[in-house]
């Protein structure tokens, strides 16, 4: 009897092993998602209640009407209206100091005193000289008077007489030297009280009591700044000359000019355009310009830098939006106006001039016009929208609580 011979298997390939493994893998994954549980169906409107494509929360104000000030901005600098570094006249030495560093003196008011003796001792000596001087002129004129005499009655020969007259003349002349050496002294001796020659704000005292002080000295005994009234010099680019000149030739007094301060939100002073520069800086194309403050309460300090804004003029009834609705695109400016239906819709605007919180438009809205001011970000034309807050009417800003205008 025969055996069946035994049919021998090859052993798989590693390669087929692989492929028999992605495919249980894949079959995994499908059989993993079809049988996971979904999510509950969301409402309609997208997730939650201002989702993609539900309404947008906007905060809205309205567009309202109003007189707007133009006014023009620059960076000025505070400069005293006179400067004065007192130094004495004379020769000698400080002996007394009379004022307190920093007060406000008047002009005439003792500041200082230089030793006054060599002074006296030479005014004195002066009218020595002055008073022998006039002794001689007044006997020189009795002699005179007799050569006439004598002359008259053909005694003395003319040339005697003439030369008493010109020894008269002589006296006569010495004395007047002598009383201009009088009141040189009298002066020099009143210089040796060094006196305020303004009114204004004293600076530190640079010299002490004791020291030796001269007229050629350059250091200053004291400084004196007028500080009121005090002006204010700022540059305006050459653009802007055309404004400020139609407005001087309408009503120069009309110019008003207030300085605040660096982060201009305080009102420091207000005041006048004093004057403007005969021409224009060729390096920088401005214009320098001067303006005066009465600085009663002496909010203004010599060389304090303060952002100057000029008023060159009052539009009367204008319309006027928070600065913050105005929108800025590749076409220009626009607006996002609410619309009765709770859409908005992009309405192009003309914008003017703006003092920062309000803007005044030309032309695009109308008084009373719903514009949107928070949201603008997630908004279209014809977006929906959902008012949550409505912004008060821009109320113009007081004095000292303006906030400062965006670049």
């Amino acid at each position: 009897m025969s055996e069946t011979p035994a049919i021998s298997r090859s052993p798989q390939s590693p390669h087929r092993q692989w492929q028999i493994g992605f495919v249980l893998l894949v079959i995994a994954i499908a059989l993993a998602w079809w049988l996971w549980p979904q999510p509950p169906e969301q409402p309609k409107g997208g997730r939650g209640r201002f989702g993609d494509n539900g309404p947008v929360p906007v905060r809205v104000a309205p567009a309202e009407q109003g007189d707007f000030a133009v006014e023009l901005k620059a960076l000025g600098t505070v400069t005293a209206f006179n400067t004065v570094n007192v130094r004495s006249r004379v020769d000698g030495e400080l002996v007394k100091v009379s004022f307190e560093e920093g007060q406000r003196v008047k002009a005439g008011e003792l500041l200082a005193m230089i030793d006054p003796r060599r002074y006296e001792v030479a005014l004195q000596q002066a009218e020595g000289a002055l008073q022998q001087s006039r002794a001689q002129l007044q006997n020189a004129e009795i002699d005179l008077k007799r050569y006439r005499g004598l002359y008259a009655e053909d005694s003395i020969a003319k040339q005697t007489l003439d030369t008493q007259e010109a020894l008269v003349n002589q006296y006569r002349g010495t004395v007047k030297a002598n009383q201009a050496e009088v009141n040189d002294a009298k002066l020099d001796l009143q210089f040796t009280q060094i006196r305020a020659p303004i009114d204004g704000r004293l600076g530190l005292r640079q010299v002490d009591i004791g020291n030796l002080i001269s007229a050629g000295d350059t250091t200053p005994l004291v400084t004196i700044t007028q500080t009121q009234p005090i002006s204010v010099s700022f540059t305006l680019p050459e653009g802007e000359l055309p404004q400020v000149q139609q407005a001087r030739k309408a009503d120069p007094q009309a110019l008003t000019v207030e300085a605040w301060d660096r982060s201009e939100k305080q009102r420091l002073a207000a005041g006048s355009l004093q004057s403007l520069d005969n021409q224009i800086d060729l390096t920088t194309g401005t214009l320098k310009l001067k303006a005066r403050f009465e600085n009663a309460e002496e909010t203004l300090f010599p060389n304090q830098f303060v952002n100057v804004r000029l008023r060159v003029r009052t539009r009367e009834e204008a319309t006027m939006i928070p600065s913050a609705a105005l929108q800025y695109g590749s076409k220009g400016t626009f607006v996002y106006l609410l619309k009765d239906d709770s859409t908005v819709a992009v309405t192009p605007v003309q914008a003017g001039p703006s003092d920062g919180q309000r803007t005044l438009i030309e032309s695009g809205v109308a008084v009373g016009d719903r514009l949107v001011l928070e949201g603008t970000d997630r908004l279209k034309d014809g977006a929906k929208v959902e008012v949550i807050g409505d912004q008060p009417a821009v109320a113009k800003p007081e004095a000292g609580k303006r906030p400062k205008r965006d670049a």
